[in-house]
């Protein structure tokens, strides 16, 4: 059997020779996470804008903003992490981590992404500003306090995809659903509760040291937490698409047939994360696990059928 490899500090060093600094710094800016702010959308799918060109083109345009935000917060997270991602066995390799993006170059790249799309904000209007200056703002700090403080830290990750679908709403100009809100919160929460068991579980002992934050968790808490959130969302989205309301607004009752595909995809989740150790990387996850993408593909289809099909 071949011995692991001790997670020496010479290994982010090999990474750095191997990688240039404008893939390293591509990298960093994490382009795979960017799949995280299609939630923006949600508002122009459930206000029936899809085939609207103009609110197309200003979801698109909120689209790549937040794409930008949200790669400034990745950057800011990887300097201010540095130290402990070098004794992380997967984030070790990162490219700020490894010494392949300099401190300079990440945090002026970070302050030119994040004045570019703020100005491109204003094209959106003051409450898409307001918006995007508050994901930033409550993003920054996360990483600088937040992050830190035992179930705050979730519930902050939750309400960044509560404000993304609100920017999405504004974007379009349409009236943010309640319903909107409820169901991305909880399930917000509930992968975010996944993404720190996999944390715990991957890391072991060394949990602490590389996220102190951890020590207050432990599998059994996180299990039952995310066992309330996985049936929380559940019955919210169930609620949603029985609710009378809805469908009056929608003009058809049929969209109870949506349940199955939240159902098999929080399973599916869960699956992944107990038997399969996943869960690290969310945004990884729906990529590379072709029946959790085809769940979500799945559900996407249905609803547009449904919503959009003359009555």
């Amino acid at each position: 059997m071949a011995r692991s490899r001790p997670h020496h500090a010479a290994e982010p060093a090999e990474s750095a020779q191997t990688q240039s600094t404008g893939c390293g710094l591509l990298l960093s800016i994490r382009p795979r996470q960017w799949s995280k702010n299609l939630l923006l959308f949600a508002g122009l799918l459930f206000a029936k804008r899809l085939f609207d060109p103009s609110s197309v083109i200003a979801a698109i345009g909120a689209f790549v903003i937040f794409c930008a935000l949200s790669s400034v917060v990745y950057l800011l997270n990887d300097v201010a992490d540095r130290a402990s991602d070098r004794r992380h066995p997967l984030k070790r390799t990162r490219p700020i981590a490894a010494g392949v993006v300099s401190l300079p170059l990440a945090l002026s790249t970070a302050v030119a992404l994040a004045l570019g799309a703020i100005v491109a904000a204003f094209a959106l209007g003051t409450q898409f500003v307001i918006l995007a200056l508050s994901y930033l703002g409550l993003n920054v700090l996360y990483s600088g306090l937040l992050k830190h403080v035992v179930i705050l830290d979730v519930l902050t990750i939750a309400i960044g995809f509560v404000l993304r679908a609100a920017a999405g709403a504004v974007a379009i100009q349409v009236a943010i659903s309640h319903w909107l809100f409820v169901c991305t919160i909880l399930l917000a929460l509930f992968i975010s509760l996944a993404k720190r068991r996999h944390e715990l579980v991957l890391l072991a002992s060394g949990a602490r040291e590389h996220r102190p934050i951890l020590d207050d968790y432990s599998p059994y808490l996180l299990d039952q937490m995310i066992g309330i959130t996985a049936s929380a969302s559940l019955i919210a989205y169930i609620l949603y698409t029985i609710n009378p309301e809805n469908a009056e607004r929608f003009g058809t009752p049929w969209l109870d047939l949506t349940i199955p595909f939240p159902i098999y995809g929080i399973f599916r989740y869960l699956y992944l994360v107990h038997q399969r150790q996943g869960g690290g990387s969310p945004a990884d996850l729906l990529l590379s696990d072709l029946p959790l993408l085809a769940c979500v593909i799945c559900w996407v289809v249905t609803v547009v059928l449904i919503v959009y099909m003359p009555s």
